[in-house]
């Protein structure tokens, strides 16, 4: 739900999430090679950035998906 909220209120306008199920849409974890859970797909701009573990530590998140700090969430 962190995600939920940090794309919702944070990052609103500038991202598209969309949560594949893995077991209910194996196709699409295939075709974006999702071998691991959870796992978070930043594709624009490239290069394609994936961030594979706990999605808590937001520091953490935006600092391997290459997302400026400048939201409140992360202060």
């Amino acid at each position: 739900m962190r995600i939920r909220n940090l794309c919702a209120n944070e990052l609103a306008g500038r991202c598209d999430l969309v949560v594949v199920d893995i077991y209910q849409q194996p196709e699409l974890a295939r075709l974006h090679q999702i071998v691991a859970t959870p796992t978070l797909i930043k594709d624009i701009p490239r290069p394609v950035r994936r961030y594979i573990g706990n999605l808590a530590v937001l520091h953490d998140l935006l600092a391997e998906l290459d997302i400026a700090e400048g939201s409140k969430a992360v202060a």
